[in-house]
């Protein structure tokens, strides 16, 4: 449904969309590093529907105003469609003579930018980057700079496809794989999804801004995040010892970093690249945790591509949040396969350690080999924040607040004891071997670890005996976190089992007296009850659940489904993700108290395949 705006409102309403005429491709990066990208003419291409719009992120970044509807209008709807609908006019146009109407053609070029990607055959990023993408440009709003990127804006030079042609390809020719220079909608209706959800739990993350729906199953996504480099952005000029072009990318990157004030370095010269390194372990060492304890899947490798130089998520199509540890799941790419939850730690590490090459290689002026750097301090710093960071994530998702968090680290033999436990049922797996699924392999896990971090401080908290003698019996524990992938032979219960089971329990409890501090350990479980349980929601979304869903809102869509249902369901099912204890969403989150009218049986359907999905990957 329209809104209509008239008189004075109206007025504000359209001054308020002349910020998104910031984005005119015009972007710091291309005077930087002026070896860093392909310019692209580009044109406008007039046509498309709003599929989505983030007024949340809208609001964050000063491209609408704080008090806007949360609904789109025509006018915002024709802005956005303006800004956003374009494609590039790439080497296949321009050979072939495309006729384009010059009316339509920009007056700035855009840019698709070069970084190093392993799937590349050349590994020094010189035929690599945005196979498929532009850079808007940067919207600056209250001291943060925020960049702006598109994906499905045409085929460029980068594109895996277009380097193993090794010719121009025309944008939607599928006959070479990642080369058609499309988005399917479906893809980018997911990562609208499952970005805003990693973000209202505190994981550093791209956010998906707009989706222009252009028909036949494609569109083009709206990426933004405050700085959306990668590692990959500066490591090709390592790799190519290109040490000008590597020295304004990385001062690049610590000015943007600076000026956001996300980094606070202050050194000048050479030293300046230390306090980066020390920042980079840092970030890299709690977001690995993060991804460790939320059994959070993101395909991390040495190039530092599929991540963000500030150690984040971006480019969602293999990321998956899983529902139990399924540390064995594997990623089918066609030519490899992905890395596990597992191998994530030392795929950061390894990224940490490329950054301490790339460091010394700018204070030297010499590039020593990598393996120089395995023993780095940065490495060091690495190992030790990762697994304070994870201990802390750990009892973050059992309930525990801050303070309690520090009472029960004060006694670290003590935590280390229940850790051991816990990973002893979380690493667990189904009899059998490794099996296919849908998109690679995996061997599922045996039990169901966020399932007891929810509802045992509950079963403390509602048993009347004295706090000693609060046992759950050990039959009923194991019947409880076993997950729905057991098979008969896994349910038996062996004296091994009974005795994980009573040391779990005794310890957990000797957590909360630690916790407890002064207090009694009944004091505080109410609390824990409910942080635990919004923490572990059984709303959670998995990947085959956002897969299936977004399959059901596609179906309803070709149905007759109208667009502004799809934005409500989206804000709806984002909604039920805010409010997660300790997280900082803005005030926008804040603001809104209400969530939207949607269609109720379609999103009853949702909720029941976030059900059915609530174990899988």
């Amino acid at each position: 449904m329209t809104v209509k705006y008239s008189g004075a409102k109206k007025l504000r309403q359209l001054t308020n969309y002349s910020s998104f005429e910031q984005l005119n491709g015009i972007h710091p990066w291309m005077d930087a590093v002026q070896e860093g990208f392909v310019a692209y003419r580009v044109r406008e291409l007039r046509t498309g529907k709003v599929a989505y719009f983030n007024f949340v992120l809208a609001k964050e970044m000063g491209l609408i105003s704080p008090d806007h509807p949360h609904q789109l209008n025509e006018d915002l709807e024709q802005k956005l469609i303006e800004t956003f609908s374009l494609q590039i006019i790439n080497e296949y146009d321009e050979l072939s003579n495309r006729r384009i109407d010059p009316e339509t053609i920009r007056p700035h070029k855009y840019m698709a930018t070069r970084y190093l990607q392993l799937q590349h055959a050349n590994r020094q990023g010189k035929t690599s980057g945005d196979g498929r993408g532009i850079w808007n440009g940067t919207v600056y709003h209250r001291g943060t700079t925020w960049d702006v990127s598109s994906r499905g804006t045409g085929v460029t030079c980068l594109a895996p496809g277009a380097v193993e042609a090794q010719r121009p390809l025309k944008t939607g020719d599928t006959a070479f794989g990642y080369g058609c220079g499309l988005a399917e909608i479906d893809e980018l209706l997911g990562a609208s999804i499952l970005a805003e959800v990693m973000h209202l739990q505190g994981i550093n993350t791209e956010r998906v801004l707009c989706i222009i729906d252009l028909g036949k199953g494609y569109g083009i996504g709206i990426r933004a995040g405050q700085n959306l480099i990668r590692p990959a952005h500066l490591f090709l000029y390592l790799k190519q010892e290109n040490y000008a072009q590597l020295k304004a990318a990385t001062d690049y990157l610590i000015e943007r970093q600076v000026s956001n004030k996300r980094w606070n370095i202050q050194s000048r010269g050479t030293s300046r690249f230390e306090e980066l390194l020390n920042y980079v372990s840092k970030s890299f060492a709690e977001f690995t945790a993060q991804l460790d304890i939320d059994y959070i899947f993101a395909w991390l490798d040495w190039d530092g591509d599929n991540v963000l130089a500030d150690a984040g998520i971006i480019d969602y199509g293999s990321v998956r949040q899983f529902g139990l540890r399924h540390d064995k799941y594997r990623y089918d790419d066609v030519e490899r396969f992905s890395t596990n939850l597992n191998e994530q730690k030392q795929k950061a590490r390894l990224i940490v350690q490329v950054f301490a090459q790339m460091v010394d290689y700018l204070k030297t002026k010499k590039k020593k080999p990598l393996r120089h750097f395995a023993h780095h301090p940065a490495i060091e710093t690495f190992n030790r924040e990762f697994e304070r960071k994870r201990s802390e994530r750990l009892l973050y998702r059992m309930g525990f607040n801050e303070n309690q968090r520090v009472n029960i680290l004060a006694n670290p033999r003590l935590f280390e004891k229940f850790d051991k436990e816990f990973s002893y049922f979380e690493r667990a797996k189904v009899s059998g071997s490794t099996e296919k699924v849908a998109d690679g392999i995996n061997h599922p896990a045996l039990y169901n670890m966020r399932f007891i971090m929810k509802d045992y401080p509950r079963f403390l908290h509602d048993n009347e005996q004295p706090f000693e003698k609060r046992f759950m019996r050990e039959d009923l524990f194991s019947k409880k976190i076993l997950s729905g992938f057991a098979k008969t032979r896994d349910a038996r219960m062996g004296e091994k089992q009974r005795r994980h089971i009573e040391n779990f329990q005794k310890l957990y409890k000797e957590l909360l007296v630690e916790a407890a501090g002064k207090q009694k350990p009944e004091a505080i479980l109410r609390g824990i009850c409910e942080r635990a349980e919004k923490l572990n929601t059984e709303k959670r979304i998995t990947g085959n659940a956002l897969i299936e869903m977004v399959e059901e809102i596609i179906t309803e869509k070709k149905k007759g489904l109208a667009m502004d249902q799809i934005q409500k369901i989206i804000d709806r099912l984002v909604f039920e993700h805010n409010g997660f204890p300790e997280v900082q969403s803005g005030r926008f989150y804040r603001d809104r108290v209400s969530t939207p009218a949607v269609k109720m049986d379609l999103y009853a359907k949702l909720l029941s395949l976030v059900e059915e999905n609530k174990e899988s990957i």
